[in-house]
């Protein structure tokens, strides 16, 4: 059953720009009287359910005796709701007591990518790219913060006062990110990104319409002849999406070493080492960086290091790792455009305080990095290879680029779709010879400027 829920009293519908998925529910009773039925159910429930029966080993009896507990406790209320009512309500008291309450049913759609808790009567929700309010409620404050708790303490994590921030990755494949008073204004707040196990092929995106099937060539062949590549854009541009994706085409035969923080990559290679970066202790000690596990990576005989997102001085390292015989590693970095990109790995060397020049570390960049693929998410929420630019060397004091690939814009239809096509610019890249060598050929006409796909 889909999942079914109602707006927060007050609300006037979902802001502009945005949409709501779920219906409003159908009940005689209004919504304050249906979170205090459920809440004062739930108590009972609590107070008088055998704690045995949710030690079971089969989850969904555990459900079916909470379910069937809950049932008999609502029909002995002064109540009257139509059986699809008295379903859903007996559906949301067993969420609370066995999974994360009003998230559960989001948590549970595959189609919602992110969920954002804003405030206990404000839950979005991201679909295909668009945000939706879903209509799911919290009682209070008080009830965020429990279901909050039950999300991070088997994490061995905490959030209080002392604390306010925590964010982690639960077992479950979720990065949870989380914020409370009083460095959050309006209360506690939770922003949960969700990653599948089905990771998109570049044949996906090129369905979808992420990247058009001649670049899906050229950089299946890049990975392939171990370019080193830097995949771009902004928050939540399919960065990470993207890289998984160019990861396929790494051989079986060569043995790869991922860092992230947290693990969100899915790599189908039996040869993969995933190391993730460990967080400090309540006491500030122990804590392992990405840093940390890239130069460690060095001493594991990697043929390829995948660093899911480079943030701070790790960059110096990664360079380091592609000009000394590693290439073919891949990255992603937060940027707005392939020029900001370096300038962000340029930033991020100098916060690793080695006292290197300017030049020196433009000169790493220069010949450490071969591609930047570049993502952009649009006005309809779609998600699209925009610019694929090669680092050309140096001129000067400058990091050279040239554009192979860009994305031409041509406006927007009547449905708000944004319509445009990704145009070869005419430049064949200086690599191209590489390829060649290697045994890898691509069609004579794949950088020659054309309209359409």
């Amino acid at each position: 059953m889909s999942p079914i829920s109602f707006k927060p009293p007050g609300n006037a519908g979902a802001p502009s720009g945005l949409t709501t998925a779920y219906p409003k529910r159908e009940t005689a009773i209004d919504q304050d009287s249906w979170v205090e039925l459920k809440f004062k159910i739930h108590q009972k429930l609590i107070e008088e359910l055998d704690p045995s029966k949710l030690n079971g080993d089969d989850p969904k009896q555990t459900r079916a005796a909470v379910e069937d507990a809950a049932a008999t406790l609502l029909a002995n209320e002064d109540v009257v709701l139509s059986r699809l009512q008295q379903k859903l309500l007996v559906e949301e008291i067993a969420d609370e007591i066995l999974g994360l309450g009003p998230l559960e049913p989001l948590l549970k759609d595959d189609t919602i990518s992110e969920i954002m808790v804003n405030a206990h009567n404000e839950v979005y929700g991201e679909r295909d790219g668009v945000l939706f309010l879903t209509g799911k409620t919290f009682r209070d404050d008080a009830h965020i913060m429990a279901v909050l708790e039950r999300i991070i303490a088997p994490l061995g994590r905490r959030i209080d006062e002392a604390s306010p921030m925590v964010d982690a990755r639960t077992p479950g494949g979720y990065r949870v990110n989380a914020i409370i008073p009083p460095l959050s204004l309006r209360g506690p707040t939770i922003t949960i990104r969700k990653f599948f196990q089905d990771r998109f092929a570049l044949d996906d995106l090129v369905r979808i319409g992420t990247i058009s099937e001649d670049i899906a060539e050229f950089l299946a062949a890049s990975v392939k002849m171990r370019l080193n590549m830097i995949v771009s854009g902004g928050t939540g541009t399919g960065k990470t999406t993207f890289l998984n994706s160019l990861s396929a085409y790494i051989p079986e035969t060569e043995r790869i070493v991922s860092i992230e923080d947290p693990c969100e990559l899915i790599l189908n290679q039996r040869h993969w080492v995933r190391l993730e970066t460990r967080p400090p202790t309540m006491e500030g000690k122990y804590q392992v960086t990405q840093r940390d596990l890239v130069r460690n990576a060095l001493r594991m005989r990697p043929d390829r290091i995948i660093v899911g997102e480079v943030r701070s001085g790790e960059a110096f390292d990664m360079l380091q790792a592609m000009n000394t015989g590693h290439d073919g590693s891949l990255s992603t970095v937060h940027s707005n455009t392939p020029r900001d990109a370096i300038s962000r790995i340029e930033n991020m060397v100098l916060m690793a305080n080695l006292d290197l020049p300017v030049r020196a570390i433009r000169e790493q960049i220069a010949s450490a990095i071969h591609l930047i693929v570049h993502l952009n998410r649009f006005s309809d929420g779609t998600r699209k290879v925009t610019e694929v630019t090669e680092v050309v060397g140096m001129e000067g004091q400058t990091v050279t680029t040239q554009d192979i690939f860009v994305f031409d814009q041509e406006g927007v239809d009547e449905q708000g779709k944004v319509l445009g096509t990704l145009q070869a610019t005419g430049i064949r890249p200086r690599f191209t010879e590489r390829f060649e060598k290697g045994g890898v050929k691509l069609r004579p006409d794949i950088f020659m400027p054309k309209r359409g796909w």
